[in-house]
């Protein structure tokens, strides 16, 4: 029977829709083609094992065997959960007051602000407390080696593996000439540790773990301290029964709980003993999991933690978003999957927690574990382009919970709405020192709230960070100061700018944070027309009244006061700011593109790259040149092996240049661990790829010469 023409025609165009489908990505392929894998000791790359609010972190062993020589290398090995804080007794009853100093404020006021730190007792202690506490170190102990202690050198053939999709490390080598299979992995649901370890010396008693458990850190060294071994009498390990030990440090509680059987064999050492489930299986295995916990409870078992885990993960890669190069022939297109991929894995593992996380995640600490709120939106606003804005969410909880917090210290200042620390705990309390004085960490909770509404578009979202949102815009407006002989506002001093190079007690009007504060109230305007509310006259004020962002020769400048960017080397290092108001934030009229092109054409001629550049700039001046049309300026600077923006094969991105190690005779970078410059290359390449609001350019931020095949799935754009 001969079919219409019209029906034929109709079968045709289907078909050919159909045909022209593209495939979905094979994200495990993605994935797992960029599973770390290591044939030596790296000090560099130990791997990890998280859930994203605790996590475990290994040398070669699959354990935590070699400590000290990480440690002492390159990256420590340690075990932390954010919810373990441990407080010194205030003896003194110090307080902020104890380490402040008066401020002169452009309106003649004064202001007290607690900017003494390490140079009083006080200042030190409030710095110090409370701190993120590290839980047990868990090693490998064979019967034939002194003390137990495995050597480097015993560890022969090794061969390492992270299955990122699962979220599984297995270890492989030989000891002695017998096979050793360490097999590591987190419980999703528990804060848990699995291991499995396969060997004949397991069945002849001569291999098993051991957990030991510090004092804490040294508290003499505030970035990547070691643990401190030291005074075991000043802290508790109690075997509670043969599964559970209760620990003490000072007034902190928590405890670990074991699968198998424990033996306590020193004052805070443990031999974990083979369980009867492995023995029933094979007596060359043995596995168990351990579970920390601020309260005793049973561990799950080894089974269960490993398939939550592996739920876990494939979950994660399996939803939200997804980006795929293959088939890319420009050289630099394996590195920047590599370093996406990575990336994603080590914040979903380390990042994701009620109290925001530090700069270093959950792998070691820095500043005794402090959040840094000016890192809150590049250590987590990535997850929403991402498609993970739950995991923000998660984060974004700690503002909300401390909103009394925030109104208190607002009050405090003679500020109306909330006003946030700096460096802070679960508490948010101030860390004493220059911190606060940092200001642009406060419109980061009007920035990241507008990301997830405008990405949910929903009334829940909107209702949700309402008071977050309008709260810190009234702040931001009452900390403006406004000059009626100018017509103008003025922002500080003092004020430590973003460039933490200027004088604190006399900067005024830093371009970044001028643009910073406009936007952050033009959002909050919008958000009060959503909830029907009228705007505000104060702020619309504001807005209508910034000053123009200060520039000399053509070009902005990093703050007004201090207007010699351009005409002295000192204040060419450490982050080039004066980029951020378009890059970091979006195109607004504000801005002079013309003026922009010519700062980023400053910034990448003159600026001092190698004294002092963070890992988080690379990617920031990258957004610069990705909103400037200058894509192949993005891809290059975003992936330039300069100082602190080299990655080392387990993703991480050490701060700290050769040059600077070498003047102050460190063996190791001063920063092992930096996390914002992997949230900030995420964010970036979210821009890079799908862009912003308005853009209509394919994939801004690549060049158009025929090198680059990029799929996306899922990727939304940026304001």
């Amino acid at each position: 029977m001969k079919l219409p023409l019209i029906f034929t025609l109709s079968i045709h165009l289907a078909t050919s829709v159909i045909a022209s489908a593209p495939a979905p990505i094979d994200r495990q392929a993605v994935v797992s083609r960029h599973n770390p894998s290591l044939t030596a000791i790296d000090y560099g790359a130990p791997l990890t094992v998280g859930n994203g609010a605790f996590a475990f972190t290994v040398d070669i062993t699959g354990l935590q065997s070699f400590g000290e020589a990480y440690h002492q290398n390159a990256i420590p090995l340690e075990t932390l959960a954010r919810w373990c804080w441990v407080t010194e007794e205030n003896a003194e009853g110090y307080t902020l007051a104890d380490a402040s100093v008066e401020f002169v404020q452009p309106n003649g006021k004064t202001i007290l602000l607690p900017s003494r730190g390490t140079s009083t007792e006080a200042g030190l202690w409030l710095r110090r407390n409370p701190r993120l506490h590290p839980l047990g170190q868990l090693s490998l102990v064979w019967d034939d080696a002194p003390n137990g202690q495995l050597a480097e050198s015993d560890i022969q053939s090794p061969q390492q593996t992270l299955d990122l999709w699962q979220g599984v490390i297995t270890s492989s080598f030989t000891l002695a000439g017998q096979a050793v299979t360490v097999t590591t992995t987190c419980d999703a649901a528990t804060d848990t540790i699995a291991v499995k370890i396969d060997s004949p010396l397991v069945a002849q008693g001569k291999l098993r773990a051991r957990l030991d458990f510090p004092k804490g850190h040294d508290l003499a060294v505030k970035n990547t301290p070691g643990l401190d071994w030291t005074s075991p009498d000043s802290h508790r390990s109690t075997l509670v029964d043969q599964h559970t030990i209760a620990r003490e440090v000072e007034s902190t509680h928590y405890f670990a709980t074991c699968s198998n059987a424990l033996q306590q064999v020193d004052t805070h050492s443990f031999l974990i003993g083979k369980g009867v489930e492995a023995q029933l299986q094979t007596p060359n295995s043995t596995q168990f999991t351990l579970r920390y916990a601020s309260f005793a409870d049973a561990a799950p078992s080894y089974a269960t933690a490993l398939q939550r885990g592996r739920d876990r993960w494939e979950t994660f890669w399996s939803t939200g978003a997804a980006v795929d190069f293959a088939g890319s022939t420009n050289p630099l297109a394996d590195k920047l999957e590599k370093r996406m991929i990575l990336s994603r894995y080590l914040t979903a593992a380390q990042s994701v927690a009620p109290v925001p996380p530090q700069e270093s995640g959950l792998t070691c600490n820095t500043w005794y574990g402090k959040h840094h709120t000016e890192m809150t939106w590049w250590n987590i606003g990535h997850f929403i382009p991402w498609g993970k804005s739950e995991y923000a969410e998660t984060n974004l909880q700690w503002f909300l919970d401390n909103l009394p917090n925030a109104r208190l210290l607002a009050e405090n200042r003679g500020l109306r709405g909330a006003r946030w620390s700096k460096m802070t705990g679960p508490d948010m309390r101030e860390s004493p020192g220059g911190n606060p004085m940092i200001f642009w960490n406060q419109p980061h909770p009007i920035h990241l709230s507008h990301m997830l509404w405008k990405q949910s578009g929903s009334e829940e979202t909107l209702r949700r960070y309402a008071e977050l949102v309008l709260d810190t815009a009234d702040c931001l407006a009452t900390m403006l100061h406004f000059d009626e002989e100018r017509g103008e506002y003025l922002l500080g001093p003092p004020l430590w700018i973003a460039q933490e190079i200027h004088d604190q007690a006399t900067s005024q009007n830093p371009s970044f944070e001028l643009a910073y504060w406009r936007l952050a109230l033009q959002i909050a305007q919008e958000w009060r027309e959503a909830l029907s509310l009228p705007r505000h006259p104060e702020w619309d004020h504001a807005i209508a009244h910034m000053p123009e962002l200060p520039q000399a020769h053509g070009m902005y400048v990093a703050l007004e006061s201090h207007p010699d960017t351009w005409d002295n080397i000192d204040s060419r290092h450490d982050h080039p700011q004066m980029l951020m108001p378009l890059g970091f934030l979006p195109d607004t009229d504000y801005v002079n593109r013309d003026i922009m092109h010519a700062t980023l054409d400053g910034v990448i001629a003159h600026w001092d790259w190698e004294a002092k550049i963070w890992g988080w700039d690379y990617p920031m001046i990258a957004m610069t040149a990705t909103r400037l049309g200058r894509p192949q300026e993005a891809l290059e600077i975003l992936l330039r092996d300069g100082p602190n923006n080299v990655y080392n094969a387990n993703g991480h991105c050490p701060q700290g240049s050769d040059r600077v190690r070498r003047s102050a005779n460190q063996s190791r970078p001063e920063i092992a661990v930096y996390l914002p410059a992997n949230g900030s290359f995420l964010s970036t390449l979210a821009l890079m790829v799908a862009g912003w609001e308005g853009c209509q350019v394919e994939h801004p931020g690549f060049p158009k010469d025929g090198t680059w095949t990029i799929r996306a799935e899922g990727l939304s754009p940026l304001l």
